[in-house]
């Protein structure tokens, strides 16, 4: 007998209604299931940019980005990446700064609605990047997606291989970012160079969600 993913729900929504954010919601583009762009051209183009143009992300891209991090395809949950026992340990986080119509702030991306969710205001990228080592590249990008494992539901049924089932499934989604901001003709890159308890504290993340990639993300 194993826990379910249902058994470990974020307490995302119950931090941001304590800070009166619970109903600070934006609906994201329907994403786009069909491109100009082929699988093979964007595995050809895609390089880790960490030099972006100071320009805000337009928000249809953001939530391209996003679906193609975590977003639902089918009956049952099932994501953009292979989950182990589909039970989807990773939380999407957005650290927005430049998106065009959203407010500076950090954002909880919630797959099954296709939305985000407001957790805490203002611009964080100057905070964020003290905590990678002070890369210039998560400071100057319009956006940062931040990808946090819960494992313990994976670990519930998988015992001591869950923490690598867990970062498997966080290098298919981070891929699934590359190869979708290729086809958008965005830049970005995988940042692992980080400390995590500083990225906890400046992101106010649960005491269950613990970093394992950030991506910063702009127009190249």
């Amino acid at each position: 007998m194993y826990m379910t993913r249902r058994s470990f729900l974020p307490p995302v929504a119950a931090l941001a209604t304590r800070a009166g954010l619970a109903d600070h919601t934006i609906a994201l583009p329907q994403p786009r299931t069909k491109g100009e762009t082929s699988l093979e051209h964007c595995l050809l183009n895609r390089r880790s940019v960490r030099s972006y143009r100071d320009v805000p992300l337009l928000l249809d891209a953001v939530g391209q980005l996003l679906w193609a991090a975590q977003g639902v395809t089918a009956e049952g949950h099932l994501r953009t990446a292979p989950s182990a026992g589909a039970l989807y340990p990773l939380e999407v986080y957005l650290v927005a700064g430049n998106v065009d119509g959203v407010s500076p702030g950090l954002y909880h991306y919630r797959p099954e609605r296709h939305e985000l969710l407001l957790v805490k205001p203002g611009d964080l990228r100057q905070e964020l990047a003290r905590a990678t080592f002070e890369q210039d590249c998560v400071q100057s990008a319009a956006a940062t997606i931040l990808f946090a494992a819960v494992y313990a539901r994976t670990g519930g049924k998988y015992g001591q291989r869950a923490t690598r089932y867990v970062h498997m499934e966080a290098g298919h989604a981070a891929q699934n970012v590359c190869l979708q901001a290729a086809a958008l003709g965005l830049g970005t890159v995988t940042v692992g160079a980080f400390q995590d308890d500083e990225v906890k504290r400046v992101a106010e993340l649960p005491e269950s969600h613990e970093p394992v990639y950030l991506m910063p993300v702009g127009r190249k």
